[in-house]
């Protein structure tokens, strides 16, 4: 059996390959927002595709995401719904949690779907939803953590015994962590800035998001961190 490792290895050259030249995200827009807003409980941030802000119950701010994606948003935040979280992939793929279990997406893998559309069902409350443009992905509920194939489910069971249950996780093409009660869990490409934050920073952290070299960080008071 093909270890978790082993597939984020095989990304890796897949996705250096595909954005070979590309040229990153400066993220200018995103960071006056945050700025002028004076706050921002979760991102969304790509390399290449796009990024988002958080603020308040409902508030946001985006630059260079797709049109459904920005359209979604507006159409909760005029209805006055809490927006909680975005994912975005390179590819254009998304997905807005909002409320105890609302979800709204774009193109995410069928078997991702086919388990948020249980949870949202059986009124599970879900906290985390996280997948890439290879088709892997994470999905955490109050009750229950699910994932794209056995090697991903299994990696974040080890985990658990030293570091908690599991709140939040932020998978990416090149990289896979999730964030325990006690501690972090990390495979691939991880930011070196990012590593030394969580072992020195004040914050507990809920919220965690990557794409390249940028990172972000939030309690869930509200309070964050960032290098983007």
């Amino acid at each position: 059996m093909r270890t978790l490792s082993y597939l984020i290895s095989m990304l890796l050259l897949l996705v250096n390959y595909t954005y070979m030249g590309a040229q990153p995200r400066d993220r200018n827009y995103i960071k006056k927002q945050i700025s002028f807003h004076g706050e921002c409980k979760n991102v969304a941030i790509t390399k290449y595709n796009g990024d988002l802000m958080l603020y308040g119950d409902n508030g946001w701010a985006a630059d260079g995401c797709p049109t459904d994606l920005t359209n979604a948003l507006h159409e909760l935040n005029e209805q006055g719904e809490l927006i909680d979280d975005v994912q975005l992939t390179e590819n254009g793929r998304w997905l807005i949690l909002y409320g105890n279990n609302g979800i709204r997406w774009n193109n995410i893998p069928y078997s991702l779907e086919k388990k948020l559309r249980q949870w949202n069902s059986d009124g599970e409350v879900i906290l985390s939803v996280s997948f890439n443009d290879a088709g892997d992905w994470i999905a955490i509920s109050t009750n229950y953590i699910s994932a794209s194939n056995s090697n991903i489910q299994n990696w974040i069971a080890e985990g658990m015994d030293a570091y908690g249950g599991v709140w939040t996780s932020c998978v990416t093409d090149d990289a896979v962590v999730i964030v325990y009660e006690n501690g972090y869990k990390s495979i691939g490409n991880i930011p070196i800035s990012l590593d030394s934050e969580l072992k020195s920073t004040h914050l507990n952290v809920y919220r965690l998001k990557i794409a390249g070299n940028a990172w972000f960080i939030a309690d869930k008071s509200g309070n964050y961190s960032y290098d983007m």
